[in-house]
C-alpha cells in the first residue's frame, strides 16, 4: 500500500510531469496545496532532494527541478487504480481539445504518435491505400533512421460529434474479425473505463491482429473502437460523417441499432464502429518490425498533415447482423467457477484449468523452466502441478487457473468476484500492480494480453520481477471466515500472496468500499515464462474443469 509520504512524491512528481519545465519549491507547494497537500516550501524541498536521490528529478541551478525519464515512467506506473480512471479521462479531454472545422479544414485533431524503421515505410504506406485507417492524412519526421509517424486517432471522430452537439460515450477499443472484405463482429473488446492502458495499445501485437490476412485475403482481424450517441442524434451524425469523408477522414466501419458488429446498444442508442487510427503500424508489427505506439498520445493542426496516399478503400458493406453478442469474460466464467467443487481437505475435486499448447520438441526446456521457477520463485504459481498430453507433435500443458479460489470461496459461503487481471512488479519483496484490467469490462483474459506484449519478467528474474496475478473482492464481513479457508489452501499448496482490509489499496490496486480484496498469482505465470524464453505458445485461459487429480509434480512427471 501507497504510503502517505510516498503519495505526496508521486503528486510532485506529476505536477513535474504535467509542466514538463523547470519549477521552484514555491510553484510546487503552490500547487500542492491546491490537490489538497499543504505541506510547505522547506517540507516540498525535503521531498524534491530525496526524489534527486532516487534519480526521479534532477536539479537545474538554483532554478529548480525537472523531471528525469525515469520519474516519467514512475508516474506512469505509479498508483495504478488512478490510472484505470485516468484513462477515459484523457479521451474525454482529447475530444473537447479537438477543434476542426469540418467545412474549412482548419484546426486541431487527436493523433497516435508511433515510431517505425525506415525501412516499413512502403509498407505502412500500401495499408493506408487500402483505407485501412481513420485518414491518409499523417505527420511524419525522420529521424536515425526511423519515422515518427502521427495517425489520426478514432477519437478526433468523437470530438467532431461533441462539436455538432451529439452526446457521445466512447465505449470499447477491441479487434473486428473480417471475412471476405467484410467486417462481422468484434471478437474482443476491452472497456475504456476499466483499464490501465489503452484497449488499442492492449491489442496491438501481432499475435492478436491480423490487418496483412484481410489485405491480402479479405480475412482476419483489425483494431477498432466503438461509441455509442442517441438515436435521436443518427442523421446528424451520418451527415456529419459525409462532411469528414469531403476533407480525408472516413474510417466507419458501422452504425446502427440493437446490436452493431456483435456489440449490444441499448434501446434509444446509436452504435457507431470505426477502424482503429494505429491499423497500419499494426501490420507494420506484424510484418516482423519492431514498433513503438502510443494511442491519443497529443494534438496537432489538421493542415500540417499531409496525405501520404490515395485511398482506394478494399472493406465491403457490413451485412445483417448474425450470431451471438459479445460478451465481458467475466460472463463467460461464471458457469465455470460455480462448477468448482474442490474438496481442500482430501485434495479432491474439480479445478478450472487453463490450457496452453506447444511444440513436442521445446518438452524437456520447458520443464526445465517450469522447476526452475516452482524450485526458486513457488510463490508465482498458483498451484506447483501441471499435466501433459501428447497430441500429433504437440504438447498440452495443463495449469490451475486463479479463478478456482474464487470456486473454492463461494463453496464455502463467501461471495468472491474476480476483480482484476494485472501485473505484479516485485523488488526488493515490494509488490505493486503496475496494470490493471477489470474483469468485466474485457471480454479477453488480460493475462493473454500481457502475455502477448511480452510484459512479464519471471524466469531467472534477477532484482525485479513482473509477474501475472489477480486480485477479487469479498464482502468485509466475510474476511475472518476467508481467511480460515485459505489457511487451509496453502496447506493444499495454493499459493494466496496477500488478503488486504477493508477498503484498503492492495498492491496498489484500490478495492471498493466495504470490500477485502485478495491477491493471487496468475494460474499462467508458468506459460509466460516459455514466452520469455522464445517458445511459440498457444493460449486458452480458463478454458476447462479438470479433476486436480490429474496434475502432477514435476518431480513425478514421466514423459
Amino acid at each position: 500500500m501507497f504510503k502517505e509520504f510516498d503519495k505526496k512524491l508521486l503528486e510532485i512528481l506529476r505536477i513535474l510531469a504535467e509542466h514538463n519545465e523547470v519549477l521552484g519549491a514555491r510553484a510546487v507547494a503552490r500547487e500542492l496545496k491546491e490537490r489538497g497537500y499543504d505541506i510547505g516550501e522547506r517540507a516540498v524541498r525535503y521531498h524534491m532532494r530525496i526524489l534527486d536521490e532516487r534519480g526521479l528529478t534532477k536539479r537545474i541551478g538554483y532554478s529548480g527541478r525537472k523531471i528525469t525519464k525515469k520519474g516519467l515512467k514512475e508516474v506512469e506506473r505509479g498508483l495504478v487504480y488512478d490510472q484505470v480512471d485516468f484513462i477515459f479521462s484523457r479521451f474525454e479531454n482529447m475530444m473537447y481539445e479537438t477543434t476542426l472545422n469540418p467545412k474549412t479544414g482548419e484546426g486541431k485533431v487527436v493523433v497516435n504518435i508511433s515510431v517505425i524503421p525506415s525501412e516499413a515505410f512502403n509498407m505502412m504506406k500500401k495499408i493506408f491505400h487500402t483505407g485501412l485507417c481513420v485518414s491518409p492524412k499523417v505527420g511524419l519526421n525522420k529521424k536515425n533512421g526511423k519515422y515518427e509517424v502521427k495517425t489520426i486517432c478514432g477519437t478526433t471522430v468523437d470530438g467532431m460529434l461533441l462539436n455538432e452537439g451529439i452526446p457521445v460515450i466512447p465505449k470499447f477499443g477491441g479487434l473486428v474479425e473480417v471475412e471476405d472484405f467484410r467486417p462481422i463482429k468484434f471478437t474482443e473488446l476491452i472497456e475504456y473505463k476499466k483499464t490501465s492502458m489503452t484497449p488499442l495499445e492492449a491489442f496491438a501485437t501481432k499475435e492478436l491482429t491480423s490487418v496483412l490476412d484481410v489485405v491480402n485475403e479479405g480475412k482476419g482481424k483489425i483494431p477498432a473502437n466503438f461509441r455509442i450517441i442517441p438515436k435521436s442524434a443518427k442523421e446528424k451524425a451520418i451527415n456529419l460523417f459525409k462532411k469528414l469523408r469531403k476533407i480525408g477522414i472516413n474510417g466507419l466501419l458501422k452504425i446502427g441499432e440493437k446490436k452493431v458488429l456483435g456489440v449490444p446498444v441499448d434501446d434509444g442508442m446509436i452504435g457507431i464502429a470505426i477502424v482503429g487510427g494505429i491499423t497500419p503500424i499494426c501490420a507494420v508489427h506484424e510484418a516482423g518490425y519492431d514498433i513503438d505506439i502510443k494511442v491519443a498520445e497529443d494534438l496537432t493542426e489538421f493542415k500540417n498533415l499531409k496525405t501520404i496516399t490515395q485511398t482506394n478503400p478494399i472493406l465491403k458493406k457490413s451485412k445483417k447482423e448474425k450470431g451471438k453478442k459479445i460478451v465481458p469474460l467475466l460472463t463467460k466464467v461464471w458457469n465455470l467457477i460455480g462448477q468448482v467443487d474442490l474438496d481442500i481437505k482430501k485434495l479432491d475435486g474439480k479445478v478450472i484449468a487453463n490450457l496452453s499448447t506447444i511444440d513436442k520438441k521445446y518438452l524437456n526446456d520447458a520443464l526445465e523452466i517450469f522447476q526452475t521457477i516452482i524450485d526458486e520463485k513457488p510463490e508465482y504459481s498458483v498451484f506447483p502441478s501441471i499435466k501433459l498430453k501428447e497430441r500429433d507433435n504437440k504438447v498440452d500443458i495443463a495449469t490451475v487457473c486463479s479463478l478456482t479460489i474464487d470456486g473454492v470461496l463461494i463453496n464455502n459461503g463467501i461471495m468472491s468476484v474476480p476483480r482484476y487481471g494485472g501485473l505484479l512488479e516485485i523488488k526488493n519483496n515490494k509488490k505493486r500492480f503496475v496494470e490493471l484490467i477489470d474483469y468485466s469490462g474485457s471480454s479477453f483474459d488480460p493475462h493473454e494480453i500481457y502475455i502477448s506484449k511480452n510484459m512479464t519478467k519471471i524466469y531467472r528474474s534477477s532484482k525485479t520481477s513482473t509477474i501475472l496475478a489477480s486480485l477479487r473482492e469479498i464482502p468485509y464481513l466475510a474476511r475472518n471466515k476467508a481467511l480460515k479457508v485459505i489457511k487451509k489452501l496453502k496447506k493444499a499448496n495454493f499459493q494466496i500472496m496477500k488478503v488486504g482490509k477493508t477498503n484498503e489499496i492492495l498492491y496498489n490496486a484500490k478495492v471498493e468500499r466495504y470490500r477485502v480484496g485478495i491477491v493471487t498469482p496468475g494460474g499462467l505465470n508458468l506459460i509466460a515464462a516459455l514466452k520469455e524464453n522464445g517458445i511459440k505458445v498457444n493460449i486458452k485461459s480458463a478454458e476447462l474443469l479438470m479433476d486436480i487429480n490429474e496434475f502432477s509434480l514435476l518431480d513425478d512427471i514421466n514423459f
